[in-house]
C-alpha cells in the first residue's frame, strides 16, 4: 500500500480513536491564525475590536473552516452515526413500553426465521468436518426401482465391489451400511443397545479421517468372515465411557455376544456421514459375515441395495466428469452385476439402469428427504410473521413520528439537513432491529432444539449439529438488516417531509387532521391483514390435513396392539420352534390373540412380487402371516376364510387379497376361487396361488399413502422357510404389563431370547411427525398473525381517532348521532379489512400449490378452509377495531374543541 494512503488512514483512525485531542488541536490552530490575523491589523492601526472583526472576516468564520476540517477528515459520517445511535438509545429509553414491546415482537419474527435457517444449516448446507468435503461425491443410480431397496440411493455389494475396481475418478471408493444398527453392547444384566455403522476399510481414507487415538478402519480389516473384526469407538463414546483414557485402545467389548478388540477413535466432530444420527461404534463390512449368526449372502445378492457409496475425487476431476465417466462404464457394470434368477422383464429392467455422481459434501441424510421441503415451506411462513411484525412496527413508528413532527419541524428550523433527520429516524429503526436480533439469536437457540426435540421419537434420538456458524451469522444479519429497512423508511421519509415553518405555527393538532397523511398507515394495514390470511390459510390448510389423518380409518385398529421380534438365532426358521413360540405367547394371560408377519405395518418396508392375470400385469405387495393375523388387527374379512392349519408347505398355495388387488387383477363380483401367479425372483421362485379370501384394504408402509394392492400368505407357504419372528399382540390390559409377561413367558421357554416391543400407536405417532410439526407450527403462525393484524388494525385506527378528535367533536356538535360515529370508524375499518382479504385469498390461492405434497385429504384450494380462514381473520379484526370505534363515538364534543 502507498505511504499516502497509510498516512490518511493513520490520519483517519486517530480523528476516530482521539477525536477529543484532535478537536483541541485544531482550536489551537485556528486561534493560533486568527491571533496571527489580528496582529496583523493591529500594526495597521486597527483598535483591538476592529482587529478582531476584521480578523474574522477575512478568515470566513471559525465554526465555518473547522466544519469544512472536519468534512476533509471523512469520519463526519462515523461521528454523525454515533451521535445518532447515542439519540436513538435516549429517545427509546424513554418510552420503554414501545421499545420492549418492539424488541420482543422481532426477536419473536427474527428468532423464528433464524431457527428454522438454523435447522436447514444443520440437515442441508453444513459440510461434513471432513479433509476438502467438496472432493466428496455420492454414487448411486437415479430412481432405482428394483430387488431389496434399504433406502434411495442405495447399491449392493458386488456393484461396489465393480466400482472399485472399474473407475479411474476417484482417490478410492468407500461403502457403508445405509442403517445405523442397533447392537448390543455388554452381557447379561449389562447389556444395553448402542450405534453402530458398518463401514468397508476404505472409509477411513476415502473421508480423510485421522484417528484420536489409535488407528482406524484399513482395506485389510474388512475381509470376508473376518473372525474378531476389530471396533473403532465414536469421540463421545470414548470420552464417556473410558473418559478419553489412550488405555481404551487394546480392550475388549462384548459387541452381539463377541469379544471385539477396540483399536480407535474417530476424530473428535465426526458422528458418520449420516446427518443428523449418533453413532458410538464403527465395525467393517464384514462382520455381518462373522461367524455364528453371520449372514454372507448379503454381499453375493446383485438386487439387494443395503450400501451408500462414496468416492474422493482426484485432483483435476469435476464432479460433472466423475458423473460422466460412471454413466459410461454403468452397461459393462450393470452386465457384470447381473443378477439371476428374474424373469426377462426384470432383467432387462436392470440393465438400463446407470450410475451418477452427485455432490456429498454435506453428507446423506433422511432428515433432507424427509424435512427438506417442510422446513423450506416453514422458513418462508416465519418470513411472512416477520414481514406482519415489520408492518405493526412500521405503522407504530409513524405514529411515533406524526407525534414528533414538531421536533421535526424544529430541527429542519435549525439547520438540520433532511438527509441527518433519515438517518437519525433509520438509526432508531436499527437499533430496534438490532435489540430484537440479539434477543432472536437466543430465541433461536431454544426453539431450534424444542423443534428439534418434536422431531425426535422414542426409538431415534437425533444428532444435530445446532452451532451457530457463519452463515447463521449471515442469515441473522441479512433478515436484521431488512427488518431495519422495512421499520423506518416510512417514518425516516415522514419525517423529512416536514417544513420549518411548521415550528412556528401553534401545537395544536387543528379542526380536522389531513386524512391523506393516514394513506401509507391504511396501506400497511391493508398488508398485514392479506399476509395474515396467508399465514391463518395455511394454518387452516395444515391443521385440518392433520386432524383427517389422525381420524382416518386405516382398515386396522391401532389401539391395543404390540409391536414384538425376537431373536432366535440360527433357529429362526425351524418350524418347530416358531410354532413353538407363538403358542407360549398366546397362552400368556392377558394376550387377546397373536399372529405373525414377515412385515409389520407403517413405517417399515414390504415384499414387492410382480403378479400376473389375464387383467393385469404389475407389481404387488406380499405378505406371508399365520392364522389370526386379521383377528389381531381388526381387520374384517369381507368374503371366504382365514387360513388354517391344513394350509401346509405341502399343500395347494393360497391366497387372501385385500379389495384393491382383487379390483385390479381379479375383476368381477367374487374373487373367491380365482388363481393368480407371482413371476419368478432369486428365492421367490414362480408360483399360482388360490384366493380363499377377501379382506379389506389398509394402510400399510404409511398412513399418508393410499393402499396398495396386497396378497397375504400362509407364513408356512414362505419361500424361504417358515416365517414367524415378527409378531402382533393384542391385549385390552395395559400394554407395559403385557409386555413384561410375555418376556417372563418367553424367558420361562427359552431363556436369553431378545425380544424388541414397540407400541403401535407410538409407530403411528412417530410416522406423523412431519404433519404434527407443520400443524402446530402453522397453527401457532396463524394464530400469532391473526393476533398482530388485530392490534395493527386497532393502532392505526386508535392513532387516527385522536388525530381527528377536532373533526369528530364538530361532526357530534353537529348533530351527528353516536351511531353514526361508530358507522364511520367500522366502515373505514371494513373496508381495509375486505381489501387485504381479497388480496390474500387470491395470494393464499397461488402460494397454497406449494404445499399441495405436503396435504393429506384436502385440497390447497379447499373453499371451505380458506372461507372460514377468511372468517377467523374477519372477526380478529372486528376486534381490533370495535374498540376505538366505540371510543370515538363516546367522545365528549366540548372536550374535543376544548383541546383543540
Amino acid at each position: 500500500m502507498p505511504q499516502r494512503w497509510i498516512d490518511i488512514l493513520r490520519q483517519r483512525l486517530r480523528s476516530l480513536l482521539r477525536g477529543t485531542a484532535v478537536e483541541q488541536e485544531l482550536a489551537r490552530e485556528m486561534r493560533f491564525h486568527l491571533d496571527q490575523q489580528v496582529e496583523a491589523n493591529l500594526r495597521r492601526g486597527l483598535t483591538p475590536a476592529d482587529a478582531r472583526s476584521a480578523a474574522l472576516r477575512r478568515l470566513g468564520g471559525v465554526a465555518q473552516i473547522q466544519e469544512e476540517c472536519r468534512d476533509a477528515r471523512r469520519t463526519s459520517y462515523i461521528e454523525n452515526f454515533f451521535q445518532d445511535l447515542q439519540y436513538a438509545i435516549r429517545i427509546l429509553i424513554k418510552t420503554p413500553v414501545f421499545a420492549l414491546t418492539a424488541a420482543a415482537t422481532l426477536a419473536l419474527g427474527i428468532g423464528a426465521n433464524t431457527a428454522i435457517f438454523q435447522l436447514l444449516d444443520a440437515i442441508r448446507l453444513r459440510t461434513l468436518p471432513v479433509p476438502e468435503p467438496h472432493r466428496l461425491a455420492q454414487i448411486l443410480i437415479p430412481n432405482l426401482n428394483f430387488g431389496i431397496l434399504d433406502g434411495p440411493g442405495n447399491l449392493s455389494y458386488p456393484l461396489y465391489q465393480a466400482i472399485r475396481t472399474n473407475q479411474d475418478a476417484f482417490s478410492d471408493v468407500a461403502a457403508w451400511d445405509s442403517q445405523y444398527r442397533n447392537v448390543r453392547l455388554g452381557r447379561g444384566a449389562e447389556t444395553r443397545q448402542v450405534s453402530a455403522l458398518l463401514v468397508s476399510g476404505t472409509f477411513a481414507g476415502t473421508f480423510g479421517l485421522s484417528p484420536a487415538a489409535g488407528r482406524l478402519l484399513r482395506p485389510e480389516d474388512d475381509f470376508r468372515g473376518c473372525p474378531a473384526p476389530g471396533v473403532v469407538l465414536s469421540y463421545p463414546f470414548w470420552r464417556s465411557e473410558f473418559g478419553g483414557n489412550p488405555s481404551a485402545i487394546g480392550s475388549r467389548l462384548w459387541v452381539q455376544n463377541l469379544s471385539l478388540e477396540v483399536i480407535g477413535v474417530m476424530p473428535p466432530g465426526f458422528s458418520g456421514p449420516e446427518v443428523g444420527l449418533r453413532l458410538d461404534l464403527a465395525l467393517p463390512l464384514c462382520a455381518l459375515s462373522t461367524p455364528p449368526s453371520g449372514d454372507a449372502s448379503i454381499f453375493d445378492r446383485s438386487d439387494n441395495a443395503w450400501l451408500n457409496v462414496m468416492g474422493r475425487l482426484k485432483p483435476g476431476w469435476s464432479l460433472a466428469q466423475a458423473s460422466e465417466h460412471l454413466r459410461a462404464i454403468s452397461p459393462a457394470l450393470m452386465r457384470a452385476t447381473f443378477p439371476s434368477g428374474y424373469s426377462r422383464d426384470s432383467s432387462a429392467h436392470y440393465l438400463d439402469f446407470h450410475l451418477e455422481a452427485i455432490s456429498g459434501a454435506t453428507g446423506v441424510s433422511q432428515l433432507r428427504q424427509q424435512y427438506d421441503q417442510s422446513l423450506w415451506l416453514l422458513l418462508g411462513l416465519t418470513g411472512l410473521v416477520l414481514l406482519i411484525a415489520c408492518a405493526n412496527l412500521s405503522n407504530l413508528m409513524l405514529a411515533r413520528a406524526g407525534a414528533r413532527e414538531r421536533e421535526f419541524s424544529v430541527r429542519l428550523a435549525l439547520g438540520a439537513g433532511r438527509g441527518r433527520l433519515i438517518r437519525q429516524t433509520m438509526t432508531e429503526g436499527l437499533v430496534l432491529a438490532a435489540a430484537g436480533a440479539a434477543l432472536g439469536l437466543g430465541a433461536a437457540s431454544v426453539l431450534s432444539r424444542v423443534i428439534l426435540h418434536f422431531l425426535e421419537s422414542d426409538g431415534s434420538q437425533l444428532n444435530l449439529d445446532l452451532s451457530l456458524d457463519w452463515r447463521i451469522f449471515a442469515f441473522t444479519a441479512a433478515i436484521t438488516s431488512i427488518t431495519c429497512l422495512l421499520l423506518s423508511l416510512a417514518p425516516a421519509l415522514r419525517a423529512a417531509r416536514g417544513h420549518a415553518a411548521e415550528a412556528m405555527k401553534a401545537s395544536g393538532r387543528g379542526l380536522t387532521a389531513d386524512r391523506g397523511r393516514f394513506r401509507f398507515q391504511r396501506l400497511l394495514v391493508v398488508i398485514q391483514v392479506s399476509i395474515s390470511v396467508i399465514l391463518v390459510a395455511g394454518a387452516f390448510l395444515f391443521v385440518g390435513s392433520f386432524r383427517r389423518l389422525v381420524t382416518l380409518d386405516p382398515g386396522f385398529r391401532a389401539a391395543g396392539l404390540l409391536e414384538a421380534s425376537f431373536d432366535l438365532g440360527k433357529q429362526e426358521h425351524d418350524e418347530t420352534v416358531l410354532r413353538q413360540l407363538l403358542a407360549s405367547v398366546r397362552a400368556t394371560p392377558q394376550v387377546d390373540s397373536a399372529a405373525t408377519t414377515t412385515n409389520f405395518l407403517i413405517a417399515n418396508g414390504m415384499w414387492s412380487l410382480i403378479a400376473r392375470t389375464d387383467a393385469a400385469t404389475r407389481d404387488a405387495r406380499f405378505n406371508w402371516i399365520s392364522p389370526g393375523f386379521f383377528e389381531t388387527l381388526g381387520t374384517p374379512i369381507l368374503a371366504g376364510r382365514d387360513f388354517n392349519v391344513s394350509d401346509s408347505r405341502t399343500s395347494p398355495k393360497v391366497a387372501i387379497v385385500n379389495q384393491i388387488f382383487a379390483q385390479m387383477f381379479l375383476p368381477g363380483p367374487n374373487p373367491i376361487g380365482k388363481t393368480f401367479r407371482s413371476l419368478a425372483e432369486p428365492d421367490y421362485p414362480e408360483a399360482q396361488y388360490e384366493v380363499v379370501g377377501l379382506v379389506r384394504n389398509t394402510r400399510y408402509f404409511e398412513i399418508q399413502s393410499a393402499e396398495p394392492p396386497m396378497a397375504y400368505i400362509p407364513n408356512t407357504q414362505f419361500p424361504q422357510g417358515v416365517a414367524g419372528t415378527q409378531m402382533f399382540i393384542r391385549s385390552r390390559a395395559p400394554l407395559a404389563g403385557v409386555e413384561a409377561a410375555v418376556r417372563r413367558r418367553i424367558d420361562s421357554w427359552r431363556p436369553g431370547t431378545e425380544i424388541d416391543f414397540q407400541v403401535f400407536q407410538q409407530t403411528i405417532s412417530d410416522s406423523l411427525i412431519r404433519e404434527r410439526l407443520l400443524a402446530a407450527l402453522s397453527g401457532f403462525f396463524g394464530v400469532l398473525a391473526a393476533l398482530l393484524a388485530g392490534i395493527g388494525l386497532y393502532g392505526v385506527l386508535a392513532y387516527q381517532t385522536l388525530r381527528r378528535h377536532g373533526e369528530i367533536g364538530i361532526r357530534l356538535a353537529l348533530g351527528a348521532a353516536r351511531g353514526q360515529i361508530l358507522q364511520m370508524v367500522l366502515k373505514e375499518a371494513a373496508l381495509l379489512v375486505l381489501t387485504g382479504l381479497i388480496i390474500g385469498l387470491a395470494g393464499a390461492l397461488t402460494l397454497s400449490q406449494a404445499a399441495a405434497s405436503l396435504l393429506f385429504g384436502i385440497s390447497p384450494r379447499d373453499p371451505v378452509q380458506l372461507g372460514a380462514a377468511a372468517l377467523a381473520l374477519a372477526a380478529a379484526a372486528a376486534i381490533g377495531s370495535l374498540l376505538p370505534a366505540l371510543h370515538a363515538a363516546r367522545l365528549d364534543p366540548m372536550q374535543a374543541l376544548r383541546d383543540e
